[in-house]
C-alpha cells in the first residue's frame, strides 16, 4: 500500500478549520474521477482519493489506519467479500462447464432474431462475469447471419441488454454494496429498483429492437425444460436464499448475507454434481486474478465511505457537517443525488465505483434517522442515474470489448444508448416521486 505523505501541521490545521465538508468530499471524489480518467485504473485512484480525504479531514496516520482497519475487518465487509467471491466463482463455473454456451444456443434456436439478440446477452447478464459482454457478443453475431444489423447496432444491443438486470439482481456486487451502504434489506432495494429494469427493457426495445427484422426462417420449438435445467444453479441459489429469509429470519438478522452465501454454495454444489470439472479447471476458477481485483475495489470504496462517516478530530462527522452546509447554502439535495452518481458512473465505468463513491454522500443528505421510504426513494434515484452514467461511460470494459469484437465506431455506438439511458433516468425520477408519496 502506498505510504501516506507527511503534511505540514499548520497547513493541515488551516484546511481542516476553513474548508467546507462538502468541498472536501466532492474534492476527493473529483480527484478519484480525474485520476481514473488519466490512469485508467480505479484502484490506485480510489486509494489516492481516500488518503487525501483522510488528511484533509484532519486524521493523522495512525487514526486513518485505525478507521480503515475497523471497516475492513468488520463482519459486514467480510461477508460482502465472501458473497462477491462466490458470485464470480459460480459464473466462472457455469462458463467452464459449458452451461452458458448451451443456454445461449437453446435461446438462439427457439426465439426470433429480434428477441434472441436481446435475450442472449441478458441471460449472460444474470451472472456478473468480468467482461461478460465479450462472451455474449459472438452469440449476438450468430443470430444475424445475413448481417442485417450494422456493427454499431450490434454493439449497442449486446452492451445494453447485458446490463438490464443490474438495477436489482442481488448477485451483482454493485447491488450488494448499495444494500450495505443504504442498510436496506435486499428485498426492499429490489422492490424499489425493479421498475428501473422494466424501463431498461422498454427503452431497449423502443430504441434498439423495434426496427430489427424478425426473420421468417424455421425455428425449433423453445425447449423450456432444457432452459430451466441450464439455469438451475442460479435459480436454486436464489430459491435457497428466499427460503432461508422466510423460514429463518433470525439468520438474516444476525448476518444479512448468510442466506445468500448458503444459496450460492448450494447452486455451486448442484452444478458440480451435474457437470463435474477437473481439478485444473477449479484452480482457474478459484484463483483468477479478476476476482481479487474486484475484491480490492470493493474494499477500497468501503474504506472511502468509512472516512465520510467517521468523526473528525475537530468534532462531528463530515456527514453531519454536509447536512448543515447544504441547508445553509440552499443547494437542492435532489440535484446532487442525480448529478453526483451520474458523473461517478460515467468516469468510473463500474457499478462498484459509482456506488462506493457517491452513495455515502447522497445517503448522508437524508439526515440521521431517515425512513425506509426515503432511503429507498434516494437509492432508486441515485442508482438509476449512476448506472446510466456507467452505461454511457467510454471506459466501461464491456463497451470496450464489445466495440472491439464488432469493430464498431465508439461514438456512433454510444449515441444509440442515449435513448434507453434516458428512459431509465426518467423512471428513476418517477420512482423517487412515487416512493415519497407512498411514504407520506
Amino acid at each position: 500500500m502506498t505510504a501516506v505523505p507527511q503534511v505540514d501541521p499548520a497547513f493541515l490545521s488551516a484546511v481542516v478549520d476553513g474548508t467546507p465538508a462538502l468541498v472536501k468530499v466532492l474534492g476527493s471524489l473529483g480527484i478519484i474521477l480525474v485520476l481514473n480518467l488519466r490512469l485508467r485504473r480505479l484502484a490506485p485512484s480510489l486509494l489516492a482519493g481516500t488518503a487525501i480525504l483522510a488528511l484533509w479531514s484532519g486524521h493523522g496516520l495512525l487514526a486513518a489506519l485505525h478507521i480503515a482497519w475497523e471497516r475492513v475487518s468488520s463482519e459486514g465487509h467480510c461477508s460482502l467479500l465472501v458473497v462477491t467471491f462466490l458470485v464470480i466463482w459460480l459464473s466462472s463455473q457455469m462458463a467452464k462447464a459449458g452451461a452458458m454456451r448451451e443456454l445461449a444456443e437453446t435461446v438462439r434456436r427457439g426465439l426470433a432474431k429480434r428477441w434472441a439478440v436481446a435475450v442472449l446477452p441478458a441471460l449472460i447478464g444474470t451472472l456478473p462475469m468480468p467482461g461478460g459482454a465479450l462472451f455474449s457478443a459472438p452469440m449476438v453475431g450468430d443470430c444475424d447471419p445475413e448481417n442485417a444489423l450494422d456493427a454499431e447496432h450490434r454493439t449497442a444491443v449486446n452492451y445494453w441488454f447485458r446490463h438490464v438486470w443490474e438495477y436489482w439482481w442481488p448477485m451483482y456486487p454493485g447491488i450488494l454494496l448499495a444494500v450495505t451502504i443504504t442498510e436496506l434489506d435486499i428485498w426492499q432495494l429490489i422492490l424499489a429498483q425493479f421498475p428501473l429494469c422494466v424501463a431498461a427493457w422498454a427503452g431497449g426495445y423502443w430504441f434498439l429492437l423495434r426496427d430489427v427484422h424478425v426473420g421468417n426462417g424455421e425455428r425449433e420449438r423453445f425447449q423450456v425444460g432444457r432452459f430451466l435445467l441450464l439455469m438451475a444453479p442460479v435459480m436454486i441459489g436464489i430459491a435457497v436464499y428466499a427460503a432461508l429469509r422466510v423460514s429463518l429470519p433470525a439468520m438474516a438478522e444476525a448476518n444479512r448475507y448468510a442466506p445468500l452465501v448458503i444459496g450460492l454454495l448450494v447452486g455451486m454444489v448442484f452444478l458440480a454434481i451435474q457437470r463435474p470439472l477437473p481439478r485444473r479447471e477449479w484452480r482457474g476458477i478459484l484463483l483468477q486474478s479478476r476476482t481479487l481485483q474486484l475484491a480490492m475495489l470493493v474494499t477500497l470504496v468501503r474504506v472511502y465511505g468509512a472516512f465520510i462517516e467517521a468523526e473528525v478530530p475537530t468534532g462531528g462527522t463530515l456527514v453531519s457537517a454536509m447536512q448543515l452546509e447544504l441547508a445553509a447554502w440552499h443547494v437542492p439535495a435532489l440535484v446532487i443525488c442525480m448529478i453526483l452518481p451520474f458523473a461517478s458512473g460515467m468516469v468510473a465505468g463500474l457499478a462498484v465505483g459509482f456506488v462506493g463513491a457517491s452513495f455515502p454522500v447522497v445517503m448522508a443528505m437524508l439526515g440521521t434517522d431517515p425512513s425506509v421510504w426515503d432511503v429507498a426513494a434516494v437509492s432508486a434515484l441515485a442508482y438509476g442515474f449512476g448506472h446510466s452514467g456507467q452505461m454511457l461511460s467510454p471506459v466501461h470494459i464491456c463497451l470496450i470489448v464489445t466495440r472491439e469484437h464488432f469493430d464498431s465506431n465508439l461514438a456512433r455506438s454510444m449515441r444509440r444508448l442515449i435513448g434507453p439511458a434516458s428512459c431509465v433516468m426518467a423512471a428513476a425520477v418517477g420512482m423517487y416521486v412515487l416512493l415519497h408519496l407512498l411514504g407520506g
